[in-house]
């Protein structure tokens, strides 16, 4: 599925029911069901087609020929090791997931490369709720630590990169954890941005698109000293500003 199916005919469309609040997009879900939202309903359909793991497990799943992606919402840092997923809720539009739904439709509109919105599940417990979302994953595509384990990247896609931040850059959209992980390269090396939980669009600044520039310069730095093999000098960093500064 292409994220920018639907651009401007999203039709979103309201479930609730006892402690379940849901958002979805009539346009991309039939039948919808607020257990799309957990890893057990699609397990149960032989539909989960791969698993990414991280802070939690990220689901693949397929759904009639749409593939899509659904994560759910845990907390990291320090207070993350006490409190793994529970928020407090202060009304529904206030959620991180309405919050990165509502922001990847902008994404969207904007014809910026991110992933499409699906659908997001609320579900509250007294002052609380944990969340998840559903949105359309980029297929054939890898993220950079995943190529550059393997192999250095060619000048041009370094370019390419750095002109992606900035045109997000230009719309004012800022990315809350600008990594490598978060940018992928498809089969057709067209480069891809993912994971907008709380981003945001801002008044366009030069000090929170640097902070985001020099996060990423961080991300590159750990993989480089982690990694027994990581194919990333600081050359290729150069280039990549290179097509920043280009836009």
């Amino acid at each position: 599925m292409n994220p920018s199916t639907n651009v401007k005919h999203c039709h979103q469309k309201v479930f609730q029911q006892k402690n379940i609040y849901a958002v979805y997009d009539a346009n991309l879900v039939t039948n919808f069901t607020p257990k799309m939202l957990t890893p057990h309903y699609w397990q149960e359909k032989n539909a989960v087609k791969g698993q990414a793991h991280g802070r939690g497990i990220t689901y693949f799943v397929e759904n009639n020929s749409q593939h899509w992606v659904l994560r759910h919402y845990y907390r990291g840092g320090l207070i993350g090791k006490f409190n793994k997923d529970s928020y407090f809720f202060t009304g529904y539009k206030h959620t991180r997931a309405a919050k990165e739904y509502q922001l990847l439709h902008r994404l969207v509109e904007l014809n910026l490369p991110a992933p499409a919105p699906v659908a997001y599940a609320i579900h509250r417990s007294a002052f609380f709720y944990h969340a998840n979302i559903l949105t359309s994953r980029i297929i054939d595509s890898k993220d950079l630590v995943a190529l550059l384990t393997k192999a250095p990247l060619p000048e041009s896609l370094w370019f390419a990169i750095g002109q992606c931040i900035a045109n997000f850059h230009s719309h004012g959209i800022y990315h809350h954890d600008l990594n490598a992980h978060n940018i992928l390269i498809d089969k057709n090396n067209k480069v891809w941005v993912i994971d907008f939980d709380q981003g945001e669009q801002r008044v366009i600044q030069k000090s929170w698109q640097q902070a985001n520039i020099k996060r990423l310069l961080r991300s590159f730095n750990k993989e480089k000293q982690k990694l027994p093999s990581f194919h990333w000098q600081f050359n290729d960093w150069k280039i990549l500003m290179e097509g920043y500064l280009s836009k």
